[in-house]
Formats: C-alpha cells, sequence, structure tokens
C-alpha cells in the first residue's frame, strides 16, 4: 500500500519566501467542520418555507446525526486522548484540545435543536398534529392511554432493580429509559431502571382521527399523541406494587460504536464481524442525556454505575431521542411533505420492463441521475443478465444494499440457474453489519461465492460487472455507481450510475475482481483510477495537468463535488493549484478542513454546501482541461481513508454528450443555486448566497422539473 502523502508543517515553502502551505491556520478542524454541516441540518428545520412533516424529518435527521457523532467521532478522540496520541490535528490541535471544542459545539446543537422542537410542536397543532404531555390529555385520551397501556405496554416492560444483591443492570446504546427511585415498606429508597421498548412505537395515539367536514378530507384529520416514557412514567405502581413510586426521570445512553477487528488473527471474518457487533452493545459510554429535572442523587448513581465522566453528561430538555419523530412521517398527510414524484426513464427504455438493457447499453453508453431518474434499469438489466442463458457471470460489490435488495435477489437468482455469480460483500460497513452478514449467508446458500472484503481495507466501490456470450465473442457490461445497490436510498439521495460496455473499462472491472477475489495485485488499469493503488496519484496528476494549463496561458478550471474533504495532501495540492491561478468550485455536503479565500492562497477556490430535499451523495471530479474536458464519477471523497485504505474506484466518462450534461445540467446547476446552496467563508462558517434581482434557483427542485426524458448520443 503507498504511503500517505500527509505532510506534516515544515515551512519549507516559508524558507523560500512562499506563503507556507502547511501551516496549520490554513485548515480547519474536521470535527467541527462536521458540526457545521449539523448547523446546515438545524437551518432546514426552522426553514418555514419547508413543508412542515419535512422540517420534523430534518430534525429527527438531525438527532441521529448528532448520535452518531458522538458514537464515532467523540468516541474516538476519546480512545486517542486515552492512548495519550501526541500527533496534532490539521489545525494545530490536540486531541484533547479537540474533544473539549467537539463536546461544546455538539452541546450548542443540541439545545439549538430543542428551542427548535418547541416551534415546531406548536406548528404542528395548528395542523391538528398534537403532541401531549401526559398531564395535559382530556378524561377520553386519559381512558384511551391506559388502555393502551394495559394490553399493549404493560406485558413487555421488565423492571430492573439495583440493591446490593442485584448488580447495577446493562444499558444498551441508544435506548431510552426510565431512572425510577421508589421507596419500601421500610422506608428505604431504592433504584430501578425501566427500559422505553423500542417495539413500540414511541408516540402512542390515544384517539382515533376525527374528521372536520367531509369525511373524505384526509387533511382535516386530528391526531393526538403522547410520549411513551410519560405514558410508562405514569403508570409506574403497576411495575412495583407494594411499593411507593417516588420519581421517574428519562435518560438515554450512547456508547463508543467502534469495534477492532484483529484480521490477522482472525479465522473466520464473518463470526469476527458478528461478535464485533455484538460487542459494540457493551462499548464504553460516551454521552448520558438526560433532563435538566433529574436530581443530582440520580444523576450521581448513573454517572458512577456507567463509569463516565461528569463532562459526558449532557442535560437536555425533552424528548430524548428525538430521532423518533420519525414516525410522524407515516401520517397521511401529504400537504405537509414534499410533492411526490415519480423518477424519470430515459426515453430509449419502456416502463413495461420489455427493453433489452444489453441491447441499449451496446447502442450507447447510459448515465442516470438519481432520484430524478429511476434506479430500475440497473435494477432490471441485473434480472435480465440472471434470466438470460446467455450470460455466463455476474460479479458485484455489496456495501449498503438496505433490507429490500431486489439485485441481490437477482444474484441469488442467478446463482440458483447455474450461473457464477460472485459477490464482494463488504462486513465492515458500519451500522450494515447485520445486514450484510445476513445477506452473505442467504447468497452463500444458492451456491454465489462470497467473498467478505480484503485483510485493512473497506471496499467501498459500487460496482457490477456482467459477463456474456454474444455470438462468437465475450462481451462484458458494467456498472459504476457513486451510490449503493440500495432501492430505499434511491429514492433519498442523489447519486449516478453509468452503464457501459466500453472493453477498457470492462477490463478494468475484471482485473478489480480478480484484486478482490484472488491474489493479482494488478495496478495497470487503462481507464480507471483504483485505491489503494493510483487513485490518489491519477487525481494528483489531473490537479497538476490544470496547474500547467494555468501557467502556460490556457486556463485553469475545476468543479469537485463530493462529500468531504479533510485530506490534507489534497487540501495542500488544491491551495498550489489556486496560486497558480486555476479557477475552482468545490460542492462540498459535509466535511471541509479547507479555508476558501485566503488572499495568496485561496482566492480562486469556490466553497459551497448544498442542504435540501435529497441527501448529496454524488461525486464528480470535472477537469476543464483547456477545452478537452475530462470528467470521473465514483464513490471516493478527499479523505485519506478513501485514498489509501479503502477499495476506491473513479472511472472516466466517455461520452462527450455525457459529460457536457455533467458540467452543463448537473454541476452548473448547482452552482447556481440561491435557495439551498451555503457559501463557505475562511472561518468555516457557512452563509446563504443572496442574489438580488435574479430568479431563485433551488437545485434539486429544478433538476427534479427537468427530469430528462431524450435518448443519448451514440457512440
Amino acid at each position: 500500500m503507498p504511503a500517505r502523502n500527509d505532510r506534516r508543517p515544515t515551512c519549507d515553502d516559508a524558507r523560500r519566501g512562499a506563503v507556507c502551505l502547511d501551516d496549520p491556520s490554513l485548515y480547519l478542524n474536521r470535527e467541527l467542520s462536521l458540526l457545521r454541516f449539523q448547523e446546515r441540518v438545524l437551518e432546514e428545520v426552522v426553514d418555514a418555507r419547508n413543508p412542515l412533516l419535512e422540517r420534523v424529518k430534518y430534525l429527527a435527521i438531525l438527532s441521529s446525526n448528532l448520535s452518531e457523532f458522538y458514537m464515532v467521532r467523540i468516541a474516538a478522540l476519546k480512545q486517542q486522548v486515552r492512548a495519550a496520541v501526541a500527533e496534532l490535528s490539521a489545525d494545530g490541535q490536540t486531541p484533547s484540545e479537540q474533544l473539549a471544542g467537539a463536546r461544546e459545539a455538539a452541546r450548542d446543537l443540541l439545545a439549538r435543536g430543542r428551542v427548535a422542537y418547541r416551534g415546531i410542536r406548536r406548528d404542528l397543532a395548528a395542523e391538528g398534529i398534537h403532541l401531549h404531555d401526559y398531564g395535559d390529555l382530556d378524561e377520553g385520551q386519559l381512558a384511551a392511554a391506559d388502555r393502551y397501556f394495559d394490553k399493549t405496554v404493560f406485558p413487555v416492560l421488565t423492571p430492573l432493580a439495583f440493591d446490593p444483591g442485584r448488580p447495577f443492570p446493562h444499558i444498551s446504546t441508544g435506548s431510552l429509559n426510565l431512572a425510577v427511585l421508589v421507596k419500601t415498606k421500610a422506608g428505604e429508597d431504592r433504584f430501578a431502571r425501566v427500559k422505553v421498548p423500542k417495539s413500540i412505537p414511541r408516540l402512542v395515539e390515544v384517539c382515533a382521527p376525527a374528521t372536520n367536514g367531509s369525511e373524505s378530507d384526509a387533511s382535516a384529520r386530528e391526531h393526538h399523541f403522547v410520549w411513551l416514557e410519560q405514558l410508562i412514567a405514569a403508570h409506574l405502581a403497576a411495575l412495583f406494587p407494594g411499593l411507593e413510586v417516588v420519581e421517574a426521570h428519562p435518560f438515554a445512553i450512547t456508547r463508543d460504536a467502534e469495534f477492532t477487528i484483529q484480521e490477522m488473527e482472525a479465522d473466520d471474518l464473518l463470526e469476527t464481524i458478528e461478535e464485533g457487533v455484538r460487542r459494540r452493545r457493551f462499548g464504553s459510554v460516551v454521552r448520558v442525556t438526560m433532563t435538566e429535572s433529574m436530581p443530582k442523587y440520580l444523576r450521581r448513581i448513573l454517572i458512577e454505575n456507567l463509569q463516565v465522566a461528569p463532562e459526558d453528561v449532557v442535560i437536555m430538555a425533552p424528548p430524548l431521542r428525538a430521532s423518533d419523530l420519525f414516525e410522524l412521517m407515516k401520517l397521511d398527510r401529504p400537504d405537509l411533505m414534499y410533492p411526490a414524484f415519480v423518477p424519470a426513464l430515459p426515453a430509449e427504455i419502456d416502463e413495461l420492463r420489455t427493453t433489452d438493457m444489453f441491447a441499449v447499453v451496446r447502442d450507447h453508453d447510459l448515465l442516470l441521475h438519481r432520484p430524478y431518474e429511476s434506479f430500475g434499469p440497473v435494477v432490471r438489466m441485473v434480472w435480465q443478465a440472471a434470466r438470460d442463458p446467455d450470460v455466463l457471470a455476474i460479479k458485484a460489490t455489496l456495501y449498503r444494499v438496505g433490507r429490500d435488495a431486489p439485485i441481490v435477489d437477482a444474484m441469488r437468482h442467478a446463482a440458483a440457474a447455474g450461473k457464477e455469480v460472485t459477490a464482494l460483500v463488504e462486513l465492515k460497513a458500519r451500522f450494515d453489519e447485520e445486514s450484510n452478514i445476513e445477506w452473505a449467508r442467504a447468497l452463500e446458500a444458492e451456491g454465489v461465492h462470497v467473498v467478505y472484503g480484503l485483510l485493512g481495507l473497506k471496499t467501498h466501490s459500487k460496482l457490477l460487472l456482467i459477463v456474456r456470450k454474444e455470438g462468437k465473442r465475450i462481451r462484458r457490461y458494467l456498472h459504476i455507481g457513486t451510490g449503493n445497490y440500495n432501492v430505499v436510498t434511491a429514492t433519498q439521495y442523489t447519486d449516478l450510475d453509468l452503464l457501459t460496455c466500453d472493453d477498457e473499462m470492462a477490463a478494468d472491472a475484471s482485473r478489480v475482481f480478480n484484486y478482490l477475489t484472488g491474489y493479482a495485485e494488478d495496478s495497470r488499469y487503462k481507464r480507471f483510477l483504483v485505491a489503494p493503488f493510483g487513485l490518489r496519484a491519477g487525481i494528483e496528476a489531473l490537479v497538476r495537468r490544470e496547474i500547467e494549463h494555468a501557467k502556460a496561458g490556457r486556463g485553469g478550471r475545476m468543479v469537485l463535488k463530493f462529500n468531504s474533504l479533510v485530506d490534507r495532501g489534497m487540501v495542500r495540492l488544491l491551495y498550489e493549484a489556486s496560486q497558480a491561478g486555476v479557477e475552482i468550485d468545490l460542492l462540498v455536503r459535509g466535511m471541509c478542513v479547507l479555508r476558501p479565500g485566503v488572499p495568496g492562497v485561496s482566492e480562486n477556490i469556490r466553497v459551497t454546501s448544498v442542504v435540501g430535499r435529497f441527501l448529496e451523495h454524488t461525486r464528480i471530479f470535472h477537469f476543464e482541461n483547456a477545452g478537452e474536458p475530462v470528467c470521473l464519477i465514483g464513490s471516493a471523497d478527499l479523505m485519506g481513508r478513501n485514498l489509501d485504505r479503502r477499495v476506491e474506484i473513479l472511472a472516466p466518462v466517455l461520452d462527450p454528450v455525457l459529460v457536457a450534461r455533467l458540467r452543463d445540467e448537473v454541476l452548473s446547476t448547482y452552482l447556481a443555486d440561491t435557495e439551498k446552496c451555503r457559501v463557505m467563508h475562511a472561518d468555516g462558517t457557512y452563509a446563504r448566497r443572496h442574489v438580488h434581482g435574479a430568479r431563485a434557483v433551488d437545485a434539486q427542485e429544478r433538476l427534479l422539473e427537468g427530469r430528462p426524458v431524450r435518448r443519448r448520443s451514440r457512440r
């Protein structure tokens, strides 16, 4: 594996009289940059222009994202502090300094999220969706709540006592709990924990929806909910008969989600991952959230027994675990959501599933832009391959496929039909390990050759290869994507799918699969840039060519779209390009440690971030190349892990018409956004773009309205 090109501050440039591009002041902190993204999500929560239930969804997403931030990023920083790691971050901070700053910023976001919740709760009530406290229920609602508790909730609950004869109960990550204080007949105080069950909806509807006016008017229905933990707290006497329930307070914990996989010592990686997933439930606690009402003596019991430091305790207003607000998205209130849409199909593909996908791809490369265009053609091609007697083999990398996975079903069908089917199932896809283990076993049961990834490397590429006999020749059909083979996220994330049968690209794909399944370490790729071999060097070469164009007076221009930019070497290279006069636009969804607009360093770099209806997930690397543009798509971000420690692929888009489409329709639309775009300042803050006298542009809505249905050009 190549060494990381991640220079530490030497200031050789300064000694030569130039700006020192390794100066920590030129870099932002990655943890705080990630929290800046969460701030942009929060902005969508409070933006009254968004449909109300969509604002609720953004609030749930914010809560979920911050929980993951603690599970992964805070946990990693705590591990570094415990290990006395001395290495400084790109911006020159120690792990302790980063941990303190990240905690403070995360707490601030949580507090602002609760303020936003209060406003949303009022707005929901105005629309007939009421989130009640138990004490505010009327007589009829109380009766309905009590019946629901007796029939549905009570049988599921298990009170766990903590006393000299019974140890402190294990509390799993993400669980919501009640800390209960009871008093015995002898007057002794006892602590107990009651878990709020995840198997029961967190929002309990306490009366049947009624209609105002016409019974067919779904938008007029009234909904009344009470929080499950409040319902349980009101009925604790049923759980502790003969005892006095003194008080009860909600709390939740977040555990370290990381676990170390000793692959060299693992005889069976599948079993090792399974054990690691189980251990995750017992990881060290990185956060305890509780409400202000919890008294100090109950807090002390939790802090001592969960073995957390006071700074790991987060006091916040209810409701805890606001991610459960996702449940409101199930309501039949289309008037409070984004309008439904049907992803478009290219004109050459019919809706009756009779199109010969192989014929289409033989005629010309096909580029699909999700979710504006349907993921269906990719699924259709794999199912066609599974049923086609001329197809000899199917190979795919599977990273996050979800629970409903038609492409995996097609591969199982193909294997059952006697075709050679190979699946690289990445078991180390964080938080998807259990789902991937299930699919791996289901595939193996059908005779699929299942590979679990490479030693020390996570396979993140999205690649699928179909080998077909056509007359006297063998032709290979190829799919390369920026997103996963997941039909759910295909309607929620923006991604690109390229379908081609280009011989050289197909040959590169075969080399990748031989590397993944065998011992071949062939880095002689003709079209692909592949990590860990030549992806970093390939991107560097493309950037340096733009630098040479700029120095020679031919202009230099790059538009790069990805999720994160944190690699020091890449930031330094982009600074060099800016200094050479290359015009650079970076569309970065999440983390960005580069400082744009710094005089003498990055005045030619602009960084924008679009946060809107769909999660931005496309990776596009466009280089103008003095009028002969080069455009690549793939799965890689500009992070050290993607460039050096993962199997990643960037593939060129070869059809000039498709290159022009990516530049003129996709990238240009995002760069013109005035509604959902935030412009990054040199200090790491973001501000909405204000355009006076111009028509407002919402890039995602414009792409949704202009879903292309025309035929692509023939090659």
